[in-house]
């Protein structure tokens, strides 16, 4: 039983490193910055119209069609992860299949860029 908690030390250390860290990344920022909220700070930015407004209100689906061509392209990114690791070990055979999915994904950004997805307004 002893071994086996001697396992885990290293990561409870950890553990303990990285709060204090944050601890004291916050408590630094608190102490060193002056806090001057004002309105435009505190009002929702994130999902493009107010929080606590009509449920049933219309609003703009250009903030969901980037949002889902973030998440399209950061799932790329985390396909090239592992690739990029393991690329030794997968040969040729999995460099061009890795070139015919970045290919399939540039005709798709290309595809949403001409038709005007990425713009705002």
């Amino acid at each position: 039983m002893q071994d086996l908690l001697l396992e885990y030390l290293p990561i409870l250390i950890f553990i303990g490193i990285a709060t204090l860290v944050a601890v004291a990344a916050i408590g630094t920022s608190y102490l060193v910055v002056r806090q001057n909220p004002d309105s435009e700070k505190d009002s929702a930015y994130e999902c493009g119209f107010e929080a606590f407004d009509d449920a049933r209100s219309k609003f703009q689906v250009r903030f969901y069609l980037v949002a889902i061509l973030f998440i399209i392209f950061d799932l790329e990114v985390a396909f090239l992860f592992p690739w990029a690791v393991s690329l030794g070990a997968i040969g040729v055979f999995g460099f061009w299949s890795m070139v015919v999915f970045l290919g399939v994904l540039t005709v798709g950004f290309v595809y949403e860029w001409k038709k005007g997805a990425l713009e705002w307004e």
